[in-house]
């Protein structure tokens, strides 16, 4: 829906996923998308060198959140949100759904 505005579709997937469930990283967002994980990455590169999002390494994991300190972050949360509800209800619920599953007993983060 937004591609022509964030210039890829993986750039788009990225805010989104990362909008619905506040953090995200690569191979869970390939996996959600069932997509490909070489341009998912190179979009979170984008995106954490634009500023727009941070990342931070937990475990072997690097995890990125939104940078609450990006000037325009609340236009662009705004503008996800109102595209959001464009999507198909059955999509958004997805995309908000948690793990189900909880961690192994003694498993590091």
């Amino acid at each position: 829906m937004l591609e022509s505005l964030f210039g890829s579709i993986n750039k788009e997937r990225v805010l989104f996923f990362i909008y619905a469930r506040n953090q995200g990283h690569a191979r869970e967002i390939a996996r959600f998308y069932a997509c490909s994980l070489t341009p998912l990455q190179r979009q979170l590169e984008i995106l954490e060198h634009g500023g727009i999002l941070v990342s931070s390494l937990v475990g072997r994991t690097r995890l990125y959140t939104f940078n609450p300190r990006y000037p325009l972050l609340s236009e662009v949360t705004a503008l996800i949100e109102k595209a959001l509800t464009f999507y198909p209800e059955e999509e958004r619920t997805r995309l908000q759904m948690e793990r189900q599953r909880p961690r192994r007993a003694g498993k590091p983060l």
